[in-house]
């Protein structure tokens, strides 16, 4: 009896195996469906906002100082005062001021001036977006209150700034010239105020006392220093002409300047008082209006009759502050005009060049 081997059928081994590798994958398949997917990277946090303008109260509180002073200095009459109490009556009220509080508060309303630019605090505010910038920009007008009257926008700010005081400096002016003006009229023999005017200044070392007694700070005004901030923070709430003024700037409008940068980059507010103190104390302003006051004392013990006391008022007080303002904003600009042609189609030649 022959022996028979049984032996697998040689096709059947591969078809098992390749039906046990798609097992296999089916599996591997399944498990990897069920897994937790791994978590995608979140995307990366977007850059702080830029911090919103900001200005303390305090520069608004000193600069509501100025503001109330010059509105008082404009009631001044320009001449025709009719007694000698009216004149001692307008002397008291030029008087109340403090030479370095009023320098202060020249340089905090420059500063407000300088924010109804838009072009200025849009130039400042383009920096004011990424922080390590800004902090850089905050740090250099500290540390050199000049750089403020570089950025962009500072013959803007600049031009506000001169034009409105420019505006206080002609209304002063004009005062003053009239109360001068009136002191050598009042002394013409057909001026009915002449008897009086003549007349010895009745308790002339007292009324002397009272000058210098009224020579301290005044207290801020409520409505105008809430009226101030807030046209810092907006832009707008005080007239003002759009101009352009260049350099080079006085003192005291570069620090006005700088108040008003750091405001645009949200670096003025309460916590950043010292530095807007700092900025408000400018020395050449302050010794202006401190030689005004030394005047009007040495011209108030001088003075004997009235019409001199008037002649006090107009020059030392109202004539000082104006040019103490026009010492802040600089020289005015000069307007030169051309010889116009004889003909309208000629263009005529300076005297310098050689026309043939």
């Amino acid at each position: 009896m022959s022996m028979v081997t049984l032996r697998p059928a040689l096709s059947s081994v591969p078809r098992a195996r390749r039906g046990l590798a798609v097992a296999a994958i089916a599996a591997a398949t399944l498990i990897a469906s069920c897994a937790t997917p791994e978590p995608e990277a979140p995307p990366p946090a977007p850059p702080p906002p830029a911090p919103e303008l900001s200005l303390n109260q305090s520069v608004a509180e000193a600069a509501s100082i100025y503001v109330s002073f010059v509105r008082d200095l404009n009631t001044i009459k320009a001449g025709g005062f009719q007694s000698a109490e009216e004149i001692q009556a307008e002397m008291r009220k030029g008087a109340a001021y403090d030479a370095a509080q009023m320098s202060r508060a020249m340089i905090a309303y420059g500063s407000i001036l300088a924010l109804q630019s838009p072009e200025f605090v849009a130039g400042v505010r383009q920096y004011a977006s990424d922080p390590a910038q800004r902090q850089t920009m905050v740090a250099r007008i500290i540390a050199d209150p000049a750089y403020a009257a570089t950025l962009p926008g500072a013959d803007y700010a600049a031009g506000v700034m001169v034009n409105a005081l420019i505006r206080d400096v002609d209304a002063l002016t004009f005062i003053a010239d009239g109360v001068e003006a009136d002191a050598y009229t009042i002394q013409e023999r057909n001026d009915p105020r002449r008897r009086w005017a003549i007349a010895s200044v009745a308790d002339r070392e007292g009324r002397l006392q009272v000058a210098k007694n009224l020579s301290v700070p005044r207290l801020p005004s409520a409505e105008d220093s809430a009226r101030l901030f807030a046209a810092a923070h907006s832009g707008n709430g005080i007239q003002v002409s759009p101009a352009q003024r260049g350099a080079p700037y006085t003192p005291a409008v570069v620090n006005s300047l700088a108040i008003a940068a750091l405001a645009a980059l949200g670096a003025a507010g309460d916590e950043a008082k010292a530095n807007t103190d700092a900025l408000m104390t400018e020395q050449n302003n302050e010794f202006c209006l401190n030689m005004s006051k030394l005047m009007l004392y040495q011209c108030l013990a001088a003075a004997k009759p009235s019409y001199e006391d008037m002649f006090c008022t107009g020059r030392h007080i109202v004539r000082d502050l104006a040019q103490c303002a026009s010492q802040f904003a600089g020289p005015r600009p000069t307007i030169t005009v051309s010889v116009p042609a004889t003909n309208p189609t000629e263009v005529p030649v300076p005297e310098s060049q050689p026309t043939g």
